[in-house]
């Protein structure tokens, strides 16, 4: 019949009384009627703790061992991209049964939490390169000529947003290493692409782009919205275009089209929207339409052209303002994706 928790104290405090007199194990086990085992086992603990009280114990072993740890942080400093379950299939190829919350718990008391991967254009060496030299050539051009571009592009506005992510492991800090993003290329019912523009005075003209665009509608849309922008900012004579690499803005006519109408064009690394402000406003535009919930395309075009005016000047010039850190940032990351 099992002693009490304070009977087994009292005889454990015997064992030690008797213990102190120099009796040894086998008289200590005859007198108290207890195994020599169990005596040896509480002599050595009252050596060791000076008590013979329970202590407090640590609980159950983990399941993930030392060595079992290890892998599986190498497992996800290799790919980032690999799910819990898979994880738990790693290690039950190991014969270790660990439930896929516990792999979770272990990875983020290691630091690696899971995160949606920000999503970056594909760079190559060239690309980067051209990053580089374009960051290092402008690097201490003065900032009126900065304030004198007027800078453009086009984007897809979404009717019902984008829904789709997907986590990955990483450390703190380390949203932008290459193995840490998903790449992606320029554009992914219903959406509506816009052209549009500003400079350090303020948003310019923004346009709504019926149909697909090629070479032809780009120069149109230029020809109707460039110059009265200019104008409407009040720029400089000595203005200048910028535009990224977008075949249709680098054709042949365009590129003739645009010497023709006497249009200076800003020289622009490839695979570079971190570096062309107006993805800011982009930002901006898509999360004030969404908010205002448009029901289908009309609404969704007069949405864009109403939220876009309202954009405040003040937010562009602090763009401008801040361009040059953009150019830090390409080269502190030797013309590899920023934060921006």
């Amino acid at each position: 019949m099992p002693r009490s928790k304070e009977i087994q104290e009292e005889m454990r405090t015997k064992v030690t009384e008797i213990y102190q007199t120099g009796k040894g194990y086998k008289a200590i086990s005859k007198a108290l009627g207890l195994q020599r085992t169990t005596v040896r086992a509480i002599t050595h603990k009252w050596r060791k703790h000076g008590t013979v009280v329970n202590l407090p114990r640590s609980g159950r072993p983990p399941k993930i061992t030392p060595r079992a740890q290890r892998q599986l942080i190498r497992e996800v400093t290799k790919d980032p991209r690999a799910t819990s379950k898979e994880l738990q299939a790693t290690f039950t190829s190991i014969k270790v049964s660990v439930h896929d919350s516990t792999i979770r718990k272990r990875l983020g008391k290691n630091g690696l939490h899971g995160r949606v991967p920000r999503r970056k254009p594909l760079l190559s060496k060239k690309n980067i390169k051209a990053r580089l030299n374009f960051a290092k050539k402008h690097l201490d051009d003065c900032q009126d000529f900065w304030e004198n571009i007027l800078w453009t592009d086009e984007t897809k506005v979404e009717l019902f947003g984008r829904c789709v992510s997907r986590y990955i492991w990483r450390k703190s800090n380390t949203a932008f290493h290459k193995k840490n993003i998903i790449p992606t290329v320029k554009y992914g019912g219903g959406s509506v692409m816009v052209w549009g523009c500003f400079a350090a005075s303020g948003p310019g003209r923004l346009a709504v782009i019926d149909g697909s665009m090629n070479s032809t509608v780009y120069q149109k849309v230029l020809k109707e919205n460039v110059r009265p922008s200019v104008h409407q900012l009040k720029l400089k004579p000595s203005w200048v275009l910028q535009q990224d690499n977008d075949p249709k803005h680098t054709s042949k006519s365009t590129s003739e089209w645009l010497k023709k109408s006497k249009m200076k064009t800003l020289e622009w690394p490839s695979q570079s929207p971190d570096l062309n402000p107006i993805e800011m406003l982009w930002h901006d535009l898509k999360k004030a339409v969404h908010a205002r919930k448009p029901s289908n395309k009309a609404e969704l075009q007069q949405f864009c052209k109403d939220e876009w005016a309202k954009i405040p000047p003040e937010r562009c010039k602090r763009l401008v303002a801040s361009y040059r850190k953009r150019l830090i940032a390409v080269i502190a990351a030797k013309g590899g994706p920023t934060s921006y």
